[in-house]
């Protein structure tokens, strides 16, 4: 599996050497860098489907130019517009946490690192409404040992299977604010927010729903525990099946939007590499 330490060494291994073109060779070759395991995208496409809150503004994508120029040449481009927060998006901790960081405030080394994925699908399949606990967490650790300090900590649910049925995946289809009051998927207890919070260091938690608050949550205790300790979150997870519980990395780069509460998320597991 690459690591952020290798991939730092390479960063500064050019630094040096752009500095000491006339140091002596090195009497022993380097170390070869380690093999790629295989990259798998955990963020759904943007386009006309794409699932955003009952209150918020889909995206949209217009077509600028597309054709054969005047001179002879190709040339293709578009406008979109959309909401923050939508689709595979990540929420910045200053969407619930006044004075917490931006998208754009977001250290490198938070949106990136060792992945740890916590299935609670079985649980989800017997309740819509279930919220990840303390328990289901430290069940977890039973199995693979304790977070580690720095850890992407991934929510996995199974509602990515759903997408883009709103009905299914939200729990409704309607639209406007009277529709929020029918959302219905799992999310993180606030209790198990709490206690991440007070026990381990986790740079971020991800979940493959819409929120990492269940659907019928009013007060969004989840969000304001993890973001009031500027703990990212990352929603509308997809693909989180095809990565292990334990061994994975993960790179959540979201578009640097300044003074933004969140964004557009460009998601990408990297698996173990083969022995």
């Amino acid at each position: 599996m690459i690591s952020m330490r290798w991939i730092q060494s390479i960063f500064w291994g050019a630094v040096i050497l752009g500095g000491a073109a006339c140091a002596p060779p090195p009497t022993d070759p380097p170390a070869p860098p380690p093999t790629l395991g295989a990259l798998v995208d955990l963020s759904h496409a943007y386009d006309g489907q794409t699932l955003f809150w009952p209150t918020a503004e889909r995206f949209v994508l217009k077509s600028v130019a597309d054709g054969v120029t005047p001179g002879g040449y190709y040339y293709a481009a578009n406008w979109f517009s959309m909401e923050e927060h939508g689709g595979t998006h990540i929420d910045a901790p200053r969407h619930f946490a006044d004075g917490g960081w931006t998208v754009d405030e977001i250290p490198l080394d938070r949106l990136s690192g060792n992945a740890a994925v916590v299935d609670v699908s079985a649980q989800v399949a017997r309740d819509a409404d279930y919220q990840v606990t303390a328990a289901d967490l430290q069940a977890w650790e039973g199995q693979h040992g304790a977070l580690q300090d720095g850890t992407l900590l991934l929510l996995r649910t199974g509602y990515s299977t759903r997408w883009p049925d709103a009905a299914s995946y939200l729990g409704t289809s309607e639209r406007g604010a009277a529709a929020v009051a029918n959302l219905h998927f799992p999310g993180l207890h606030p209790d198990a927010a709490r206690w991440l919070i007070e026990n381990r260091r986790v740079d971020a938690v991800g979940i493959d729903t819409a929120s990492i608050d269940f659907g019928q949550s009013t007060m969004f205790q989840s969000h304001r525990v993890l973001f009031a300790a500027n703990v990212p979150a990352f929603e509308n997870l997809t693909n989180l099946d095809r990565l292990p519980a334990t061994g994975a990395t993960l790179i959540a780069l979201p578009m640097k939007i300044a003074g933004g509460s969140g964004g557009p998320l460009r998601a990408v597991g990297i698996l173990p590499s083969a022995p």
